[in-house]
């Protein structure tokens, strides 16, 4: 559908030349004499966008926009200003006109300035359609895919329940940790400690001990004794995050203190109360792993009283322009930069792409893209090459994700590329990075000595 483009000029010359351009373009050009005619113009037509000259009789450019505003249009201006009149172009974007165009001018330009402030405009509105979308989201758990609507659902219901163990599953990089937050957030115990341990980073000899703490003594750098996560996180919740890297030593620990509601310190006598919520995450099919005697079942039985399972972000597409909104806000922000959004072809190709790592690789993407894109909008050049090339729907794995480019790729940068995002969105956990990449962990360690990656 062609835009409507209101051009607005008391000089008959200026308004011909322009009206006569925009519609060569493939615009649908309206010429006002003034600024009154021009918002009579808008409404009339319901315009895409005024260009508008600023020393006008009956009503100047300044007016008009003030007149626009007032009546709730939110339609994009642009000005046109004679050399000299500066001030008043700056006055025009205080009120809100997207920039201003000094006299005499190409209409290249004009074109140019038109197109970006569409583009902005279209944006803008979709900004405010997502932030609508946003609110059917939960706590800081950004979505709106129909997916979701089961496990909202579910987390609502637990808002008034001081659940025992609530077990979160799903890939990596899905938002498990985030959720975990919301529900303590919305639970009874949120005025309460929320106390995470990431299972999976913990040294085997360690484990027990930041979970039940222990005295001093106990083993032989135990020269003080230390309360554990159970002790801190008192009448709130305990995080138990990758909790199926647990040894099995330690999931039966943890399957008695569920049970009995008590536990001990390491090379203590006396059983402690345990009294706190415990939510716990996996990106494991903890079922498989039962199976396979890697994992108790009776301890998996405990936690699975309440699951609640995250899906993939490609099984939600659609929430991938709220998100890439939320981390654009979140990062122009911490970073003072002024990224607007990203454009049709770029927004498409991020919605194709098959995202293994999930939000969290989006998360980073975008969190580039701020730093270094040299525009205000993001485009398909400015993607990294894995997305840019990316075929529609093709796996993640298996064939090759991405396609040559016609000119090549450095291979080294490439491998360094892959192994270093890997790590990134695992915390540089060396385990869960070696499963993202199909490698074992000796050829992981080798290849991060070779390019001298290091957290």
């Amino acid at each position: 559908m062609k835009s409507t483009i209101v051009v607005c000029d008391d000089e008959e010359l200026i308004r011909w030349s322009l009206t006569a351009h925009l519609e060569s373009e493939g615009y649908v050009a309206v010429p006002a004499e003034n600024g009154k005619e021009a918002i009579e113009l808008v409404a009339k037509h319901g315009a895409d966008l005024l260009l508008t000259d600023l020393k006008m009789p009956v009503m100047d450019g300044l007016s008009a926009i003030r007149e626009l505003r007032r009546t709730g249009s939110t339609i994009p201006v642009l000005v046109l200003t004679a050399h000299g009149a500066v001030d008043s172009a700056v006055e025009a974007t205080r009120l809100g006109a997207s920039g201003y165009l000094q006299k005499p001018f190409d209409v290249r330009e004009v074109t140019l300035a038109i197109e970006k402030a569409l583009e902005t405009d279209k944006l803008r509105q979709e900004v405010h359609y997502l932030r609508r979308r946003a609110k059917e989201g939960y706590g800081d758990f950004v979505g709106g895919a129909p997916v979701l609507d089961p496990l909202f659902d579910t987390l609502r219901r637990l808002e008034n329940v001081d659940a025992p163990t609530v077990l979160l599953t799903g890939e990596s990089g899905t938002g498990k940790d985030v959720l975990a937050r919301a529900i303590h957030a919305r639970g009874p115990r949120s005025e309460r400690p929320f106390v995470a341990v990431d299972c999976a980073s913990l040294p085997e000899n360690l484990i027990e001990s930041e979970l039940f703490g222990h005295e001093r003594g106990s083993f032989t750098d135990a020269k003080t004794t230390k309360r554990g996560l159970f002790e801190i996180a008192d009448n709130g919740i305990a995080f138990l995050d990758e909790i199926g890297e647990l040894p099995l030593g330690t999931q039966a620990k943890l399957l008695r203190a569920l049970e009995d509601r008590t536990f001990k310190r390491v090379g203590g006598v006396k059983r402690t109360p345990l009294d706190v919520g415990i939510i716990a995450a996996t990106n494991r099919d903890l079922k498989a792993e039962v199976e396979a005697g890697r994992f108790r079942e009776d301890l998996y039985f405990r936690l699975n009283v309440i699951a609640v399972r995250i899906p993939s972000l490609r099984d939600r597409r659609g929430d991938i322009p709220l998100l890439v909104q939320t981390f654009l806000e979140t990062y122009n922000q911490r970073f003072n930069r002024h990224i607007e959004g990203v454009d049709g072809e770029a927004m498409e190709r991020l919605q194709s792409y098959n995202w293994p790592g999930n939000v969290r690789e989006l998360r980073n993407v975008l969190e580039r893209l701020v730093l270094l894109t040299p525009e205000n909008i993001i485009r398909v050049g400015h993607l990294p090459a894995e997305i840019q090339y990316a075929r529609a729907g093709q796996p993640a794995s298996g064939a090759c994700p991405f396609m040559l480019p016609d000119d090549g790729v450095d291979l080294e940068a490439v491998e360094r590329g892959l192994i270093l995002q890997a790590l990134e969105r695992t915390s540089f956990n060396q385990s869960a990075s070696a499963r993202l990449l199909g490698i074992s962990r000796y050829a992981l360690r080798y290849r991060m000595e070779k390019y001298d990656l290091k957290a």
